[in-house]
């Protein structure tokens, strides 16, 4: 049975708040990976146009045989310099993940960077608008948004993003970015919410709540984000550990223990990993 607990984004949607994040899995190795996934029980799979896995994660959708209704796959536009983004190129590209995905409608369609030095978001956002209205995507959403950009979006669209999609792990919690997501009734969803496996997981503040509940660091990690509220989506090729990073729902951290991966985010450890949002424009 499907354990894993919901959370409601702002249109009524109801998103897994766990997740199966396939960035850096090749497509050749990405049906076998997400079909690992389906069959231990993840039922949402985030992907991306950039990725280059889509074709991959269709197959894996299509031959787990799932009702279309139990998955949740979320996939995300590279808005990527090179081309102007006016609303035929969007929905080009929407209508090319669709069909690298074998799919008639996303749950979830993200803009993936904000590129603030194009200025070209909201314009984007006005085909998504269209996106979501026409039922081709249950939600729309962004990426990597910073609050200044959420705020933008707010006072000139009416459609609130039901998910902002950021880097956000113990290292770099990003409070003052939830804070906004709350004001703005936003959705948080955490990618590399393991950190991406640099150091994070070796911290002692880390093994100790580990030790304490008989639980790997990537499990009380992935604890941490489900408390919070956070949707996370790791990543894995070993099945083992896809296994692994589902089964968090049977234990639960205490103040103390939260306290302490929280202490992290203020360390000398804490930083961000991947790119920032105000200059990446790859």
């Amino acid at each position: 049975m499907n354990q894993v607990p919901t959370v409601r984004l702002n249109n009524g949607t109801l998103m897994p708040q766990l997740g199966f994040g396939v960035w850096q899995i090749p497509d050749a190795e990405a049906a076998r990976a997400v079909g690992t996934a389906l069959e231990a029980g993840y039922r949402s799979v985030d992907t991306a146009a950039a990725y280059g896995n889509e074709a991959g994660t269709g197959k894996a959708l299509a031959a787990s045989g799932l009702p279309r209704e139990e998955l949740f796959v979320t996939t995300k536009l590279w808005n990527g310099r090179g081309q102007r983004w006016g609303r035929d190129e969007v929905l080009r590209a929407f209508d090319e993940s669709l069909a690298r995905l074998g799919l008639d409608y996303l749950d979830l369609y993200l803009i993936h960077w904000p590129r603030p030095m194009r200025d070209d978001y909201l314009a984007i956002w006005r085909t998504f608008e269209e996106i979501a209205a026409d039922g081709r995507a249950k939600a729309v959403g962004v990426s990597n948004f910073r609050p200044a950009d959420l705020q933008r979006l707010r006072a000139e669209s009416p459609l609130v993003p039901a998910v902002n999609q950021i880097e956000l792990h113990p290292l770099f919690p990003q409070d003052e970015l939830r804070q906004v997501h709350a004001r703005l009734g936003i959705a948080t969803e955490a990618w590399s919410p393991l950190g991406q496996g640099k150091g994070l997981l070796e911290l002692p503040a880390v093994t100790a709540v580990a030790d304490k509940h008989g639980r790997t660091a990537a499990q009380v990690v992935l604890r941490w984000h489900v408390q919070r509220g956070v949707v996370a989506i790791p990543k894995s090729v070993t099945p083992s550990r896809i296994a692994e990073n589902l089964d968090v729902f049977g234990f639960e951290l205490d103040a103390e223990d939260v306290a302490a991966l929280d202490a992290l985010g203020t360390s000398a450890a804490a930083r961000r990993i991947g790119p920032d949002p105000a200059e990446f424009d790859a």
